[in-house]
């Protein structure tokens, strides 16, 4: 194995399907801000450099916030089984005291040597989706929604086997992090999320001080590709500046990251026409019509129509879908073992149930110059493939997981655990042997 003091990890999209799903999802949410971004002339595509401005880093100062941590701490949380033994907390956090607004998160420490393992960070994408709901609920938290909507058992894959995780509801306005000044709510953008996150996180390890100069580690998934590498910026620049308060930031990971709005889509036409959901046809009059670039005509958005204007979602053409009937009855459309594709209504109706109001899960790149530094290769799952990966110079790690839709650790949790247990550990994941 391969030893990486610097590791970027991506998941790369393999999968996309067509979902009819009635509740806003992760999926459904990025498509609607790729269509509004498609619409606009005026935007973007690269993600800017961050700054921390000087008067922001004065505000950085940190207060002591130790004594709330027990009052965050979860006895339980509703319907859960019996024999948990690692601690949970959630809260808020106010990252701005003038406007009112504070960020909601939920912390679990590692199933064991929560005092030794390091932190990381899970940053759901959308833009707007709830990393409680979705990150916590359906991916890499402890505990699945049972089909009863009350109850909740044990997700053997969770990431809390391999490090204590914070999942963080970012931006304001999305799941239960707000803002009482309801004009920040139309001046979301990628720069405050980045400041606001990084306020929070110095003001939460205030209230868990254990955790400063623990190994940190930031990861997140979809739109995550502007959240988690923003962030991280943010967190290098104040190392440079304050010296005696370094975040021990190591790496970060990005699971099937929205980089580019031009990038991304001429990707996913060419990955739907390859694998026949769309026809040659429409593919032919997509790519002759569009230079996928912010100066595309009507006669790209037209042809692009023809393709947005059917069922076809492109996250997951492999898995069941969730059957939703007039009357209100759900049920997977097939059955696959460690998927049940009505997931998302579960969590809806388990997170609404004592609530007077409702929480939805989802709330409305250029070229780098890396080069190869390994052949591609396979990566195991006993004696299975379970991936490819790509070793670029520069820390740059890809990795391709087999059978994976846009959120890896949903459709495939046990390969994403191994994949996050190697990235925590700075090595390869593991290659496939001869038997």
């Amino acid at each position: 194995k391969k030893e990486m003091k610097n590791i970027s990890i991506c998941f790369l999209l393999l999968v996309c399907v067509a979902s009819p799903q009635a509740n806003a999802s992760q999926e459904a949410r990025l498509r609607e801000f790729i269509l509004s971004r498609r619409s606009s002339s005026a935007f973007s595509a690269h993600v800017p450099a961050f700054r921390i401005s000087r008067s922001l880093r004065a505000e950085y100062s940190g207060t002591d916030q130790s004594t709330l941590k027990a009052a965050d701490k979860i006895t339980a949380l509703p319907g859960q089984p019996e024999g948990v033994g690692f601690n949970q907390y959630s809260g808020y956090v106010t990252v701005d005291e003038k406007n009112g607004r504070a960020l909601f998160y939920y912390f679990v420490e590692a199933t064991n040597d929560a005092a030794t393992k390091p932190l990381l960070l899970w940053l759901n994408g959308g833009p707007g989706c709830s990393s409680l709901g979705y990150g916590a609920m359906i991916e890499l938290g402890p505990f699945r929604i049972n089909s009863d909507n009350k109850t909740l058992s044990r997700n053997e894959n969770a990431w809390n086997n391999e490090a204590n995780v914070l999942f963080l509801e970012s931006p304001a306005g999305v799941g239960f992090s707000y803002s009482n000044t309801s004009a920040d709510y139309n001046k979301s953008g990628d720069q405050r999320t980045a400041d606001d996150a990084f306020v929070f996180f110095i003001n939460w390890m205030e209230r868990f001080p254990e955790y400063k100069g623990r190994a940190f580690y930031i990861s997140g998934e979809s739109y995550a590709g502007h959240y988690v590498p923003q962030l991280a910026t943010v967190i290098l620049n104040h190392n440079i500046n304050n010296k005696s308060n370094i975040i021990n930031l190591k790496a970060i990971l990005v699971g099937n990251a929205y980089l580019d709005d031009n990038k991304n889509t001429k990707g996913q036409i060419d990955y739907l026409w390859s694998h026949g959901v769309i026809s040659d046809e429409v593919w032919s009059n997509i790519t002759r019509s569009c230079k996928f670039s912010p100066s595309d005509s009507n006669a790209c958005s037209d042809a692009m129509a023809s393709y947005d204007s059917g069922y076809i979602s492109g996250y997951n053409i492999y898995a069941p879908v969730c059957i939703n009937e007039p009357n209100g009855n759900y049920y997977p459309s097939s059955y696959v073992p460690g998927i049940d594709p009505c997931s998302n209504y579960y969590i809806h109706a388990y997170l609404n149930n004592p609530m007077s109001f409702a929480l939805e899960r989802c709330s409305s790149v250029h070229d780098a110059d890396h080069k190869m530094a390994s052949e591609t290769r396979t990566a195991g799952v006993a004696i299975q493939v379970g991936g490819y990966v790509q070793q670029y110079t520069g820390g740059l790690v890809l990795v391709s997981v087999r059978g994976a839709g846009h959120q890896v650790p949903y459709f495939q949790p046990e390969r994403a655990l191994i994949l996050v247990s190697s990235f925590l550990k700075g090595t390869l994941p593991p290659y496939v042997t001869e038997q």
